[in-house]
């Protein structure tokens, strides 16, 4: 898929065949451009690394771009986000019906540079959900903005995420993983070693934390080397969206804008797999 019709009528057809619904929203109005249309364009978006809209629009086929307004296009690509977040659950559902391992990782989401954090005003229309300054331990640095927390099978396909402040450390992800897994082996990073959070996990969902211990820890015993290079996935997984769907990019101005651009990066990047998965290829080849 090399080019936007080509890639859009691909998305598309996958799309229609997961998911019997045309429009989601409640619209008295009939729609030029349906909804699974809407959601396809926006996908074929980041999959081109097409970032800002302007750009989009530019180069949206004129059988799309006649259909909607830019204006409306943002609109309801953010009220969309519950049902771009099933369709994403169920596509990855798809590819891993079934998995006893899983890995866990965070990445820094830098909004803009820190000598501006105190003067910004990008997605601070609210209190709870205004990014702050946060410090990332493999980078070495401060910055200001969001952390996202993510949990990835084997294969290297996203099975949940979550969107913090910056600030936020890594092992209060662990909770949510308590809530959504049951039964199974989650390996972590040493950002996530807790004596006390390995044991709540395994008494309250029987959850096995595989973390590496550090070298000064009593009783020191080295990591196994399938689980050092089994944690190497999501780190994989991590480069291949700050490149290609260039993750770190922000346009937004609002919360809302920016948790649907990060979610639209993640769904894109999971039907793509979907798609090498039911062609045989290697679902990472991207």
């Amino acid at each position: 898929m090399n080019n936007f019709s080509q890639s859009y009528e691909q998305i598309l057809k996958t799309l229609r065949e997961i998911e019997p619904n045309i429009n989601f929203l409640n619209q008295i109005r009939i729609l030029k451009l349906s909804d699974i249309e809407l959601i396809s364009v926006a996908l074929t978006a980041e999959y081109l690394s097409i970032g800002s809209k302007y750009q989009l629009f530019r180069k949206l086929p004129d059988c799309l771009s006649n259909r909607i307004e830019r204006s409306v296009y943002n609109r309801r690509r953010r009220k969309l986000f519950p049902y771009i977040e099933k369709i994403r659950a169920k596509i990855a559902n798809l590819i891993v019906p079934f998995e006893e391992y899983f890995i866990v990782d965070s990445m820094p989401l830098e909004v803009c540079k820190l000598s501006r954090s105190s003067r910004a005003k990008i997605c601070r229309e609210n209190y709870e959900t205004s990014p702050n300054r946060g410090y990332c331990a493999s980078q070495k640095t401060h910055y200001y903005g969001y952390k996202l927390h993510a949990v990835c099978s084997l294969q290297g396909v996203f099975i949940s995420f979550d969107i913090t402040k910056a600030s936020v450390h890594d092992i209060h992800f662990l909770k949510n993983i308590k809530e959504s897994f049951n039964g199974c082996t989650v390996i972590a990073d040493k950002g996530y070693l807790s004596a006390e959070y390995q044991l709540d996990l395994f008494n309250e969902s029987q959850i096995k934390l595989e973390t590496p211990m550090k070298k000064n820890q009593h009783d020191y015993k080295p990591q196994s080397y399938v689980f050092r290079k089994t944690r190497k996935r999501i780190e994989t997984l991590f480069s291949q969206l700050c490149d290609q769907f260039s993750i770190r990019r922000n346009y937004a101005k609002s919360f809302d804008g920016f948790k649907s651009r990060l979610l639209t990066k993640l769904t894109s990047l999971t039907i793509i797999q979907l798609i090498n998965f039911r062609q045989g290829k290697k679902i990472n080849n991207l």
